[in-house]
């Protein structure tokens, strides 16, 4: 398959934004850039279409995508009516790295939503990724784009090697604005539902309704449940080396709780003030340690730029687990395989 590669990091040139549109009217596949992390959009309206995203990323067929729409006309062909709940969240949080889990109406292809009665819908909030969706006039199944167990790409960079020849299109956006997926929530007996932490907090959501809680398995497997919601089940986000995650909320703990995993051949990814303190290692910093934003935005490129080297073992220093530090634990937590020491 020719893959085209349109660079549209200065400018949005419309007639090659709408050619993309054109080849998802199609049938075909392609990669775009959302303000979260690079997507690999087809129709979701043609289980043909969405069968091969599930080709082209190796991922599980029961692991449901997330449908991407352009604006509210979308949402009320694809959902069931929303409850005052879920409303208000539409309205506060869409467009943006916010997905809703809904009850889904008939049409929606079974592959599109892996068999299940609902569908994760989300708005980007990202001028590529809107008017491709709305130039397409078709609502956008859209994983991020990667192979599976991967880590997602927030740079068109990161992995078009992985999709040359696999996509009919590239997008080159230039980095992603957030880093990470988008926050997915559920309504449950009324109560919003976190199933995947992202940019959107528990703290936000509380805001609006009144109230939130966190899933049972936002920091351990699922292996025997059904996935509602994508990063569920499946190891995720993870280089090819073996990894461990370490976090203490005493400094000096966290530090000594390094130095003992180091091995021969160590990469350490961890905060900016801690740079100078293992100098037999190579060392990546992800920020300044109580800069969730930068650590967000840069994990992702952190773990596929370690994974380069040449080295056996990766250490990656946690965060706690409040406000944004619950989506980075999350993905980190996947990315070492549960391999997660906490003191």
């Amino acid at each position: 398959m020719e893959t085209k590669i349109f660079d549209f990091r200065k400018e949005i040139k419309e007639d090659e934004l709408k050619y993309c549109a054109k080849c998802l009217q199609e049938g075909k596949i392609g990669i775009f850039p959302t303000e979260t992390v690079y997507g690999l959009g087809a129709s979701a309206l043609s289980d043909q279409a969405a069968s091969l995203i599930f080709k082209a990323k190796n991922r599980a067929s029961d692991n449901p995508l997330i449908i991407h729409i352009s604006d509210f006309s979308m949402l009320y062909d694809l959902v069931q009516e929303p409850n005052e709940v879920e409303k208000k969240l539409l309205d506060a949080f869409f467009p943006g790295p916010f997905t809703l889990i809904l009850k889904g109406k008939k049409h929606i292809p079974k592959t599109v939503n892996a068999n299940l009665k609902t569908v994760g819908i989300r708005m980007p909030d990202n001028e590529i990724a809107h008017k491709l969706i709305a130039y397409a006039n078709i609502p956008i199944c859209a994983p991020s784009a990667n192979l599976s167990s991967k880590p997602s790409g927030t740079t068109l960079e990161d992995i078009q090697d992985e999709f040359m020849g696999k996509v009919s299109f590239m997008i080159n956006g230039g980095p992603t604005q957030i880093g990470l997926e988008s926050t997915v929530c559920q309504v449950i007996n009324g109560i919003p539902t976190i199933l995947r932490p992202g940019k959107i907090t528990q703290e936000d959501i509380a805001k609006v309704v009144g109230c939130c809680k966190l899933d049972d398995y936002l920091f351990k497997e699922a292996t025997n449940t059904i996935p509602k919601s994508p990063g569920m089940k499946y190891k995720h986000y993870a280089p090819s080396k073996e990894a461990i995650l370490l976090y203490s909320a005493s400094e000096k703990e966290l530090i000594a709780l390094i130095k003992e995993k180091v091995k021969p051949k160590t990469a350490i990814i961890g905060c900016l003030e801690h740079q100078n303190l293992f100098p037999n290692c190579k060392y990546f910093s992800y920020g300044s340690k109580n800069d969730y934003e930068t650590i967000m935005h840069e994990i992702f490129t952190l773990l596929r730029k370690v994974d380069q080297e040449n080295i056996d073992y990766i250490i990656i220093e946690g965060v706690k687990k409040e406000g944004l530090g619950l989506a980075i634990m999350n993905r980190l937590i996947r990315s070492v395989s549960f391999n997660y020491i906490e003191r």
